[in-house]
């Protein structure tokens, strides 16, 4: 299941030419079971199915739901907008992957259960007290016939003969005498209604409109603007996935998405432009609790399965995989057809006729009367003889006995619906996030199409690409980051370690955007800065970082510094040539928004987090382990490089057989100035285990096998601020 939220960038052409390519990436990722959903607001609907149309086909549109949203902008043009479009596309419609959400039914007597069978006596809802309405049935009248061709005769009930009229009798004869045996028939005025009681199907299925999503139903406070209510993202991806599925929301915010995938078991990925909104994303599942859902595949499971279907469990061995789903609640779903195709009724009525036939004749000799069936009261006359206060009580708790016995075999022989929203729990356990990682950008290498493109990239590496190729960022945004600078200046993790330039002016290089100068100590001696702007939209790779240096060393700059939104994973690897040293400064994102943050002050638009320091601790065993002493960091004062401890390290993650293009989270440790054990403990509101903890809040990492076929060991260390570095060691 995909999701994509509706955000404008430069005027509404753009954003569909946008949207179209990005909506054609995610169609090849699709399954032929998969879905994607689109948020939208009403007025861009229609252009944005258009897009839809021409990228899925319109034949596997699925449908347009609308729902409720906290709030609606206030215009003086027209009427402020409170809900909002989701457009529901699949792969292919007849792969779809549907499961059907079901809502209790609310607002009975609107939903037509105006009566309530009470011991046998049917009462309006108005005139029943509660405790009432919580022992008896209650139920809705609907229509035994139907509009189009079907049975014509006539049937006798309580002693009068009915038709169908202008319609037909919506069964047969046959099945319509067991449905009379079963109790589920009343007259009203000169018609007959099947009585569908509220216990045959307590639910409705969820419709296309949802508007228990604002703020009087299931609304949260925000702590993203663009946030999307988690309601709603929650029953999309439990109508079109199971436990297990992969989940992709490329429009992170505060990670709604993510937040909700682990809640229920999927996997997931989301991704962001905006620092911000990854940091929130990130905080706001490792600070998350969950349910403990019981697992269909496990022991627990399997017991509470047999105790609702009312049969032993399987012996075969248990694995506890998640795909193989949770033990959901069900709710039956009875049926006119299941009630007149079950034979056991006509068995259980002539059983219980001969017990009540007898019984009803002893009534009408005491009482003397010649009640049929269906005229005996509930409550006898005053007038009644008092011989006949025995066979009357008798006869009506055989009455009730029979009909309970009926409803019993009409409620297990019932299909039923899996209530997907509501797995059983083990109140006894809770869940916390499993593991993650954040990438800044995607660690994967892309190959090179042809060889003239493998040329290009080979030259890149080696310094020598083409000056027609060198322009990394525009002239415009050149500007920008040139302005900034000298205002800014460069942040490291210690105050005292900012890099403010003394002068910078643009400079006519391949690689090289501006030279700066910046004085080295208090009075020490004038350095030369060369600088690297990154691409306005754009990654830094190791050989822009390689190409730039080489020609920092050949116009005998002290220091490079790159400036960039995001660096590649190997770019990383790559911090001195020869004497010159290379110092990565991430661009903030805020400073696309210039113009805005003009008068409210910038903040740290360049940061540099500086190099992990890091060691191998190997005995000579099959075993190491890996130390982080702390972060390597450039002294302005100095112009040396020293290393600091670990207090502004918030977390590092060892990946123990990095195979140099993708990086994976095999070993996660924690550390900074504060123990995060006890904001940790507050946040879950339970108990953790310290020794467990203590593994965890540690510099130096369990032991782990040594990589093998070449393989090697990356180390990515993340600060305070949610920038990351990594370092690559061989073994």
């Amino acid at each position: 299941m995909k999701a994509f939220r509706d955000t404008w960038k430069d005027g509404i052409h753009s954003y569909l030419t946008y949207l179209r390519d990005r909506l054609t990436a995610m169609h090849d990722l699709l399954t032929e079971s998969g879905s994607v959903f689109v948020q939208i607001s009403d007025e861009n609907a229609h252009r944005v199915r258009a897009v839809l149309d021409e990228v899925f086909g319109p034949e596997n549109f699925v449908s347009q739901i609308g729902f409720s949203k906290t709030s609606g902008l206030e215009s003086a043009f027209r009427m402020p907008a409170t809900f909002d479009y989701l457009l529901w596309y699949s792969k292919s419609l007849k792969a779809l992957k549907y499961r059907p959400i079901f809502l209790r039914k609310e607002n009975l007597e609107k939903s037509g259960y105006t009566h309530c069978l009470i011991d046998g006596q049917e009462r309006a809802i108005s005139s029943c007290s509660a405790s009432e309405l919580q022992r008896g049935d209650i139920y809705t009248r609907s229509d035994l016939t139907k509009p189009g061709p079907g049975s014509k005769y006539e049937l006798t009930f309580n002693g009068r003969r009915y038709t169908s009229g202008k319609r037909w009798w919506g069964t047969t004869p046959d099945s319509m005498q067991r449905i009379q045996k079963a109790g589920r028939i009343s007259a009203v005025g000169n018609n007959l209604r099947f009585i569908r009681f509220l216990k045959d199907s307590p639910t409705t299925s969820l419709r296309n409109f949802w508007d228990d999503t604002g703020i009087a139903g299931f609304a949260s406070d925000k702590v993203y603007i663009v946030e999307t209510n988690a309601t709603v993202i929650q029953r999309c991806m439990l109508m079109t996935t199971d436990p297990g599925d992969l989940v992709l929301d490329p429009t992170c915010g505060s990670g709604t998405t993510a937040y909700v995938a682990e809640q229920w078991g999927r996997r997931w990925i989301t991704m962001d432009t905006s620092r911000v909104a990854l940091a929130l994303a990130r905080t706001r599942l490792m600070a998350a609790r969950y349910s403990w859902y019981l697992l269909a595949d496990s022991r627990e499971g399997r017991a509470k399965e047999a105790a609702l279907t009312r049969t032993l469990p399987p012996e075969t061995p248990v694995h506890d995989d998640i795909r193989q789903g949770f033990v959901y609640e069900r709710v039956p779903h009875i049926t006119l057809k299941s009630i007149a195709n079950n034979p056991l009724i006509d068995d259980m009525w002539e059983k219980w006729q001969a017990v009540l036939e007898p019984l009803r004749a002893e009534l009408n000799a005491a009482a003397g009367e010649a009640w049929e069936e269906w005229q005996i009261p509930r409550e006898l006359p005053a007038t009644a003889p008092p011989a006949a206060a025995e066979p009357h009580a008798k006869w009506w708790e055989a009455r009730i006995a029979r009909q309970r016995e009926i409803d019993a075999s009409i409620a297990a022989r019932a299909d039923v619906e899996y209530l997907y929203d509501k797995p059983y729990t083990d109140p006894a356990r809770v869940r916390v996030a499993g593991p993650f990682t954040v990438e800044s950008l995607s660690p994967h290498r892309v190959l090179p199409a042809s060889e003239e493109e493998l040329i290009e990239t080979l030259d890149a590496a080696d310094g020598a690409r083409s000056p027609a190729d060198a322009d990394l960022a525009g002239g415009d945004f050149a500007a920008i980051v040139i302005d900034y600078l000298k205002a800014e200046g460069v942040k490291q993790q210690a105050k005292g370690d900012r890099i403010t330039f003394e002068s910078i002016v643009p400079w006519p290089g391949n690689f090289i955007g501006a030279a700066a100068t910046f004085i080295e100590g208090q009075d020490g001696p004038e350095r030369r800065a060369a600088i690297l702007i990154g691409p306005e939209y754009g990654t830094v790779g190791r050989q822009d970082l390689v190409a730039a240096a080489r020609e920092a060393v050949d116009n005998r700059f002290d220091v490079l510094i790159a400036c960039a939104f995001n660096f590649d994973a190997h770019s990383s690897e790559l911090d001195k040539l020869g004497s010159l040293t290379i110092l990565k400064a991430r661009i903030n994102p805020d400073m696309h928004m210039s113009d805005e943050l003009k008068n409210t002050g910038r903040g740290n638009m360049f940061v540099v987090f500086g190099e992990p320091d890091v060691e191998v601790l190997d005995d000579g065993g099959p075993c190491i382990r890996v130390k982080v002493n702390g972060v390597d960091v450039f002294d302005p004062n100095t112009g040396d490089i020293r290393s600091s401890d670990t207090k502004g390290i918030a977390a590092w993650f060892i990946d123990t057989d990095y195979d140099e293009e993708s990086f994976f989270v095999r070993h996660a440790y924690f550390l900074g100035a504060n123990d995060p054990y006890k904001s940790l403990k507050t946040a879950l509101q339970a108990e953790i285990d310290e020794d467990a903890w203590a593994t965890l809040y540690s510099d130096t990492s369990r032991p782990f096998d040594r990589p093998t076929g070449g393989r090697k060991v990356a180390v990515k260390v993340i600060n305070h601020f949610g920038d990351e570095v990594m370092k690559v060691l061989g073994v």
